[in-house]
């Protein structure tokens, strides 16, 4: 499980090392792709692989299952982290999440997020006053 706050940085050729904590799930391979609120999604291989099956059983008959899985798995680059746990971000992916050379990394459960620093502490300031009453509507009975 992804969780956590991390503050890596970008190197001049889009690479990231990854949180210590994320490596032994992601060692044996990683699928980054474009996220919501324009952030990149890290996923394990094995999980990415059975998020895209149950993403498969949406009817291809519904045009926003069609618009969500070309917008999804276009913008997917998968890899295998090299020898000093660093992922290459391509430029497509860097460009849609508007990366610089500060990044804020956060674990999601299931997936890593990459966030720009700027746009995680802007997303961050705005969602966090409504923290405690966004907990009832989304997971009723949870405190």
């Amino acid at each position: 499980m992804f969780l956590g706050t991390y503050a890596p940085k970008l190197d001049e050729k889009g690479r990231i090392i990854l949180p210590a904590k994320f490596r032994d799930e992601l060692e044996a391979g990683i699928v980054v792709t474009r996220g919501q609120e324009r952030c990149l999604y890290v996923f394990s291989t094995r999980e990415f692989e059975e998020l895209h099956e149950r993403i498969r059983q949406a009817p291809v008959t519904s045009k926003q299952a069609r618009d969500f899985l070309r917008l999804f798995l276009s913008g997917a680059h998968s890899e295998v982290p090299d020898k000093q746990h660093r992922l290459t971000i391509p430029a497509m992916l860097r460009n849609y999440a508007g990366l610089d050379r500060e990044l804020t990394v956060i674990g999601a459960g299931n997936r890593a997020e990459i966030w720009d620093t700027d746009a995680w502490n802007d997303y961050y300031a705005k969602q966090e006053s409504g923290f405690s009453e966004i907990a009832e509507e989304v997971i009723p009975g949870l405190f």
